[in-house]
């Protein structure tokens, strides 16, 4: 019977369009969900894809050893494409000439993403066996011979090498790089016991399959092996690609909350339009159980359509912004699963959630509101219509980001939302009361309205303000993540760096550089030495530490050290100030941060077997992400004088002075050359494209928001025809009416402006506190621009909502009514 009259009730009312609201914010939620999980995970895809080509792969695992044969197993099963490769140091040899080497040593199939590029072109294959592919500052180090020797084989210097897709991007590493094939090793009897070789397997598949891998492969390694992705830091890419990922689970998020939000007004709308209804019914007898499941079957039937039209709605969307990506984008194909479970659970978690208080509340309806309209029951349970909204934001939140971080900050920004909404919103509105009704003017009309809807009028600011926060949070961080990019690789970025300079070098090639170039590259002493004290107490490896070993654990390597008279660019003083005195040192934020090193901190190192001890006098930050040359620690020139040293330096070159590069080899044949012009072009491409993404996304944001704004001026037509209707018969003109009617929805939307500006400079804060790690700094523009921005869309949106009701007579109006 219940289920029955259920299905009557609602084919009659989806007739009649009483459900559209309802509907209209439930396939929102779910085609915002949808769509963006959608878009974003095939951007996601594409922006590693590419990113993937700096390390020519999509996993790899470094070991100083054969791994084991069943990770070998598992990735065939699982369908992954590999291949292996040994890298290790060696002589070689040609005539009376020798230099120590980088050997690359691949097998067939090398590099599985990204190319070869060689001084004639994209490379097809990899040498010929007894062959060897160099890099061109060992020809000029070896006076360019057609063979060398390498152990106890001699092989044919056959093609220079101009960059290899994941040689990375160090330019410390002196030792120039030859690339030849695996098998051919064996000949050379380099590798020998006790040989240090670094293997390296390298992997490509799917999300799924590299998924599985992941879960599969990682517990099989030990602490001596090495699981890299692009994000892992070892690609310069990789806080780019980190960054942009979270600004795609950001902007989705965001489309949760304001999914949530869209729906839990309508669920509220839903209720209020059917008091009557439930008055009645327990009028004539309805049993509480019989209203639940009548109501609950309702609700379910709501959710379903729609969710299915959600769906639908969101694979458009996702078809559609397809069409217009680059194919290099459009050819990733995200698996559908995740966005279509998402989506379904973003509308009947919400749904239900959303709607539990004002369905207690329509239950709980006495039968006498049908003697008495203002009787609205339950007036009791804000506290649980809280505690279940937060509750389902937060878990649909947490289940698509899989990020506390992220989701505690969209829940705070709603807590604060929802605070301000109460106490400065219900305040602003209320300075209406003095007003009373006159309506001499439209704004004491406007004022006199806003007061006699002041509880509708404070749920319809959810709605303005939670599109307006979430536009503004959005398009701030756009815009910071694109200037951070743009910092990181200006137009004029190094596209060459040179390495091992003599110090008897070091004017002359600045003399020979000075003429065809814009600027003088600043030169860097290198001085190699090794961290051993802090506050003299005598640091340990970690190697040590895991042994049992007692005491502080210092960094197990040497480093290279510089001295500098002025703060490098790239570089920020955080505390302190920079070298000062003659022992002074300057320390970068992350390694003082690991080593607990702060101001004042005495640092002894040893260098050439001679202890220098200095002080800490300031701590930098630094932006690794640069392709120039950064320093853990900066010393004062005096600190350094005693002790031997090499140069480094970086500078930009146009192609049409490449030739320059050739004389410099010719003249200066010790000095290394690495060109990264090529990694430099790729980084901007992927820059760009997560410069479109972003774009993209933030479109999405904006249909999303202009959609749930437009849903949102649904609320209370009924209500304001009522009173159009009364205003008409005591004579009021149709322009004092279409004026208090915009002026109305203008201060609503000033006062969300107000609200969301607030609100985003909070959600801001913690963003790039906490996720983003950027700048902070107030949007002062915003405070005037918001506000106005806001009150002039909420208007014109209410006016053309507003329109038909607006034209019509006191009789059509009386008639509608």
């Amino acid at each position: 019977m219940e289920l029955s009259l259920a299905w009557r009730l609602f084919k009659r009312e989806l007739h009649q369009g009483q459900l559209l609201l309802i509907i209209l914010a439930i396939t929102l939620a779910v085609l915002s969900v949808t769509g963006l999980a959608s878009v974003s995970e095939r951007l996601q895809l594409a922006i590693n894809g590419q990113a993937s080509t700096f390390i020519a792969a999509d996993r790899i695992i470094d070991s100083p050893a054969k791994i084991d044969p069943q990770i070998l197993t598992l990735a065939d099963k699982l369908g992954l494409a590999r291949v292996g490769s040994m890298q290790f140091n060696s002589m070689v040899y040609a005539g009376d000439a020798f230099q120590l080497v980088t050997v690359r040593a691949v097998e067939q199939g090398y590099p599985l993403k990204g190319d070869i590029e060689l001084s004639g072109g994209k490379a097809q294959g990899l040498p010929l066996a007894d062959n060897i592919w160099f890099e061109t500052r060992l020809g000029g180090l070896l006076g360019y011979p057609e063979q060398i020797e390498l152990g106890n084989a001699n092989f044919n210097l056959s093609k220079e090498i101009i960059r290899l897709p994941d040689a990375g991007f160090n330019p410390f590493a002196s030792s120039p790089v030859v690339l030849m094939r695996i098998e051919d090793v064996a000949k050379t009897q380099v590798i020998q016991p006790g040989s240090r070789v670094t293997y390296r397997y390298q992997f490509t598949g799917n999300s799924r399959q590299l998924s599985a891998f992941e879960q599969q492969a990682k517990p099989l390694l030990n602490t001596s092996q090495r699981w890299v992705d692009v994000q892992s830091g070892d690609s310069p890419i990789a806080a780019a690609v980190q960054r942009a990922e979270r600004f795609l689970l950001l902007a989705s998020l965001l489309g949760i909350a304001l999914a949530c939000a869209a729906i839990g007004i309508a669920a509220q709308r839903y209720c209020q339009r059917h008091y009557d209804v439930v008055a009645m019914l327990k009028t004539f007898g309805a049993s509480a159980k019989q209203i639940r499941v009548l109501f609950g079957t309702h609700l379910l039937l709501v959710t379903t359509v729609g969710v299915l039209l959600g769906l639908l709605g969101g694979f458009a969307l996702d078809r559609g912004i397809t069409a217009f990506l680059p194919i290099e984008i459009a050819a990733y194909t995200p698996p559908i699963g995740r966005p279509i479970m998402l989506g379904i659970a973003t509308g009947f978690i919400s749904a239900f959630m959303f709607s539990a208080y004002p369905l207690m509340r329509l239950l709980a309806i006495p039968p006498l509101r049908v003697l008495q309209r203002q009787l609205e029951g339950l007036q009791l349970g804000m506290w649980l219509h809280l505690i279940l909204s937060l509750g389902a934001m937060a878990l649909l939140g947490y289940l698509y980001s899989q990020s506390l971080a992220l989701t505690l900050t969209v829940v705070a920004a709603v807590l604060l939302l929802g605070a301000l909404l109460s106490v400065l919103g219900f305040f602003m509105i209320r300075l209406g009361h003095s007003v009373g009704m006159k309506t001499t003017n439209p704004l004491q009309l406007a004022l006199a309205g806003l007061r006699r809807r002041a509880k509708q009028n404070a749920v319809q600011l959810v709605g303005f303000s939670s599109a307006l926060v979430l536009l503004l949070t959005i398009l701030a961080l756009r815009q910071d993540l694109l200037q951070e990019w743009q910092k990181q690789l200006p137009e004029n970025s190094p596209n060459y760096f040179l390495v091992n300079i003599a110090p008897e070098e070091t004017q002359i090639i600045s003399d020979f550089l000075a003429p065809h170039l814009k600027t003088s590259p600043i030169i860097y002493p290198v001085v190699r030495g090794r961290l051993t004290e802090i506050n003299g107490e005598e640091l340990i490896s970690n190697a040590q530490k895991q042994e049992g070993s007692e005491g502080r654990v210092g960094i197990s390597r040497e480093l290279n050290l510089t001295y500098q008279a002025s703060l490098p660019p790239n570089n920020e003083i955080l505390e302190g100030e920079f070298n000062q005195d003659t022992l002074d040192v300057s320390v970068e934020s992350g390694v003082a941060e690991r080593l607990g090193v702060s101001i004042g901190d005495s640092l002894t190192y040893t260098i050439d077997n001679q202890p220098l001890t200095v002080k800490v006098t300031s701590i930098r930050a630094v932006h690794w992400e640069t392709l120039q040359p950064n320093f853990f620690m900066i010393f004062t020139k005096e600190a350094l004088a005693p002790f031997a040293y090499t140069s480094m330096s970086s500078f930009h070159l146009a192609d049409s002075q490449r030739g320059l590069i050739l004389d410099l080899i010719k003249q200066f044949p010790t000095v290394s050359i690495i060109d990264v012009g090529a990694m430099v072009s790729q980084l901007r491409q992927i820059i760009d494209q997560v410069s479109l993404s972003l774009t993209l996304v933030l479109i999405l944001v904006l249909l999303a928001s202009a959609l749930v704004m437009i849903a949102q001026t649904e609320a209370g037509m009924a209500t304001r025809q009522r009173e159009l209707a009364v205003l008409r018969t005591f004579g009021a003109s149709g322009w004092l009416l279409r004026a208090a009617t915009g002026l109305e929805f203008a201060l609503l939307g000033t006062i969300a402006g107000i609200l969301a500006v607030i609100v985003a400079e909070f959600t801001l804060y913690l963003l790039k506190t906490q996720v983003f790690e950027l700048n902070v700094y107030m949007h002062w523009p915003w405070w005037g621009i918001a506000p106005l921005c806001g009150g002039l869309i909420v208007a014109l949106l209410g006016i053309w909502r507003c329109r038909q009701l607006l034209n019509k007579s006191c009789g059509e109006l009386l008639k509608g009514h």
